[in-house]
């Protein structure tokens, strides 16, 4: 359906801050005019958005929905559930369990502000049908693994042949199954060098080659991550994905902490692209050397991982942790993190349809803000303001395709009381269970 959206405040990358325009959204989803008091049009909604600001919507480069089991409750006590002893593992989920912490993570996202998002792990149909369910854009996954589960979280690496085959044929699947759907496309997701042996991130290689998909996964997240690589392996992860032909620009690596000026160089001479989670790395008093993978060639997105929805606290972080990380140096802005949380992640992700960008001609993927947040005034070149100050509360209206998802705070395609009370339910049941192992 077409839609007139009346006075908004427009920010955008790559362009100045227009105030007071009207925007113009076609039957087909995409914008088809921006401009002052455009002309209003016969059976064509008219949204008066009270001078709020219109921004594109985000691109969340990196998640973990069903990972909403833990929110609160791992935070101090490791780097990732994954290592961590006596809290719920993927292994224990059902796929009901997975699809209804999956509708509870991609709903918190939505409302956040996200239109494209990736998400990756076990049971990744459930995945898919949750984003599917909520009407965004996704990228979804089977997070593979042959390393035991169990065995990984008491710190341990066991080879699982056959949880390896299992979460290969699941991941397979996920990609017949969704070919050629308008929103919801597939991407290979191996877990992580220390968690997948050389034999399957091999078969991960030719896998790529065969698809044309792009690859994701987690690179040096900790430093229990690289010795278990250099013992493994005689070589930090960075080099073993080289050594593997795997490191490209199709590669999408999450985190990219514990990297020496070697590994830097070679991640971004190869063209990397990093998913950079800085709430989540600060959150275990991790920083990432985000500025000299950028200097050395890497592609920056932004994602939340999990951690939190919330990619106006990522952007305002990810500022935060480079500048303590690169000794208070002032050339990262908010603008250019803005483009991590948009127009970069639109361009370096593949198969999606987003632009990340409000242009004529581009998806209407868009969000609005709250006119009367005290926190969004003044705004003065628009990036600042939202960067520094914004948050996911300001977002009142998300769009995707041209299609309201959200209007008012409220999801337009689902019922949010009933997906956090079926959610509640299945977190009390798993943490009952680990309470008892």
């Amino acid at each position: 359906m077409a839609s007139h959206l009346r006075n908004i405040t427009l920010l955008s990358c790559g362009i100045r801050l227009q105030r007071s325009v009207d925007l113009l959204v076609d039957d087909d989803g995409r914008i088809a005019e921006i401009g002052a008091d455009l002309p209003a049009r016969n059976g064509v909604e008219v949204v008066d958005a009270r001078g709020a600001l219109c921004l594109p919507g985000f691109v969340n480069s990196h998640n973990h929905s069903p990972l909403m089991v833990v929110r609160g409750m791992v935070e101090d006590k490791g780097f990732a559930p994954a290592y961590i002893p006596n809290v719920p593992q993927g292994h224990w989920l059902s796929e009901e369990e997975t699809l209804a912490l999956a509708r509870l993570g991609v709903l918190e996202m939505l409302l956040a502000g996200a239109t494209t998002i990736v998400d990756y792990y076990r049971y990744p149909e459930a995945l898919a049908r949750a984003a599917d369910e909520l009407g965004l854009r996704a990228l979804v996954g089977g997070r593979v693994m042959d390393m035991d589960t169990a065995a990984l979280s008491e710190g341990r690496f066991e080879r699982n042949s056959s949880l390896g085959d299992s979460t290969l044929r699941a991941a397979l699947d996920v990609i017949e199954t969704w070919e050629g759907h308008d929103r919801i496309s597939t991407i290979l997701a191996p877990h992580a060098p220390d968690s997948c042996s050389r034999e399957m991130f091999t078969e991960f290689r030719a896998l790529a080659e065969q698809t044309g998909k792009q690859v994701h996964t987690h690179l040096s997240q900790s430093q229990m991550e690289v010795d278990q690589i250099v013992a493994r392996e005689g070589m930090t992860p960075t080099e073993f994905l080289d050594d593997l032909g795997l490191l490209s620009p199709d590669l999408i690596a999450a985190h990219c902490i514990f990297m020496s000026e070697s590994d830097i160089s070679r991640f971004g001479a190869a063209g990397g692209i990093v998913a950079h989670a800085p709430i989540g790395n600060a959150s275990f008093g991790a920083a990432a050397p985000i500025k000299a993978l950028r200097d050395a060639g890497a592609t920056i997105t932004l994602c939340t991982d999990t951690k939190s929805a919330d990619m106006f606290e990522a952007m305002r972080m990810a500022i935060a942790a480079a500048r303590w990380k690169a000794g208070m140096s002032f050339d990262l802005n908010a603008e250019e993190v803005f483009g991590w949380a948009t127009c970069a992640g639109a361009d370096a992700l593949k198969g999606h349809g987003a632009t990340g960008r409000l242009e004529i001609g581009d998806p209407a993927d868009l969000i609005l803000l709250d006119p009367l947040a005290p926190n969004l005034c003044p705004v003065i070149d628009g990036f600042g303001i939202v960067a520094h100050s914004g948050s996911a509360a300001n977002v009142t209206d998300v769009m995707v395709q041209g299609k309201w998802l959200v209007r008012d705070r409220a999801p337009t395609l689902v019922d949010a009381r009933d997906i956090i009370c079926e959610a509640q339910k299945v977190s009390e049941r798993l943490w009952d269970r680990a309470a008892n192992t």
